[in-house]
């Protein structure tokens, strides 16, 4: 399971602008110098030590040589790999850069605004994993709050998260406690209701079909309420389970399972134990809806 810890830190003035994803290609050009443009990790605290330059936001930087965006610069640190690694950080792009605590931009962050130089905070010191060019601005809704509102939950499990568990995550857990309320997060129609009961053999499944974008939003591990069936249409906010832990086998582990399909889908993908990735990260879809993933 990937590290938690849903209290969010923005010591900078926050950014308005999309996201530009950077990929391994793109990062050829990294030369271990900071140079304008770019975003750049130190390996240690005020700026000193080896660099890591990048000129777009990253998900994951991996965790292993040769496959991980690693310190290229002279000095201290020089071939390592970044994730939970750096101390320091320079933006010399025209954006705001968010440093987060999680991979797939979630967790505790940081904001460099254009120009900053300065440390990590103590939160992301050596415990940063992912950074994102012009994140959001605060009007956009944190999914943990969305699902369990007027209060917030936390994000127990992100997209692809499973640290401890064979298999690959196909969706995203948050929770907050057993009997909480649980509100929908896109609009479309039931299409399956399995009600399930506590335990670990009592899974319960509700999937909502949007025709519109051909996606299928699954909600596990809730209990179904009475009143939802087959064929309704259910908005966006409106409540439609309380959390509960069906299929799971212990109570202190409940949470909501929030995956999405693309398609129109009976079921959620096989996690547990299945080396195959059937769904997509979610993550820029639900960015996009005005949701942070946290």
């Amino acid at each position: 399971m990937n590290k938690v810890f849903t209290a969010a830190f923005a010591t900078l003035a926050l950014g308005g602008s999309l996201a530009i994803t950077a990929t391994p290609a793109s990062a050829a050009g990294r030369d271990g110098v900071c140079q304008s443009g770019e975003f750049c990790y130190y390996f240690n605290s005020n700026n000193k030590g080896s660099v890591s330059d990048f000129t777009g936001s990253l998900a994951n930087y991996a965790t292993e040589q040769p496959s991980c965006y690693d310190f290229k610069g002279p000095g201290n640190g020089k071939g390592k790999c970044i994730k939970n690694s750096a101390a320091s950080a320079w933006n010399r792009s025209n954006k705001t850069v968010r440093v987060y605590f999680n991979s797939n931009y979630s967790g505790t962050y940081q904001d460099f605004k254009p120009g900053a130089k300065a440390n990590l905070i103590p939160a992301l010191k050596n415990q940063n994993a992912s950074h994102e060019f012009g994140p959001s601005s605060s009007s956009r809704v944190n999914m943990s709050y969305a699902l369990y509102k007027p209060k917030t939950g936390r994000l127990t499990c992100a997209f692809d998260g499973y640290t401890s568990t064979s298999g690959r995550h196909e969706g995203i857990d948050f929770a907050r406690s057993v009997g909480s309320n649980v509100h929908n997060l896109m609009q479309g129609t039931v299409i399956n209701v399995a009600r399930g009961a506590n335990g670990g053999s009592g899974l319960s499944t509700i999937a909502i079909y949007n025709s519109s974008l051909n996606k299928t939003l699954i909600y596990l591990h809730t209990a179904p309420s009475s009143s939802l069936r087959v064929g309704q249409v259910v908005r966006t906010g409106q409540i439609i389970a309380t959390e509960a832990w069906r299929g799971i086998s212990s109570r202190a582990a409940a949470h909501t399972h929030v995956e999405l399909r693309p398609g129109r889908q009976l079921r959620a993908a096989k996690s547990v134990g299945d080396s195959h990735l059937q769904n997509p990260n979610p993550n820029a879809f639900w960015r996009a809806r005005g949701y942070n993933v946290r």
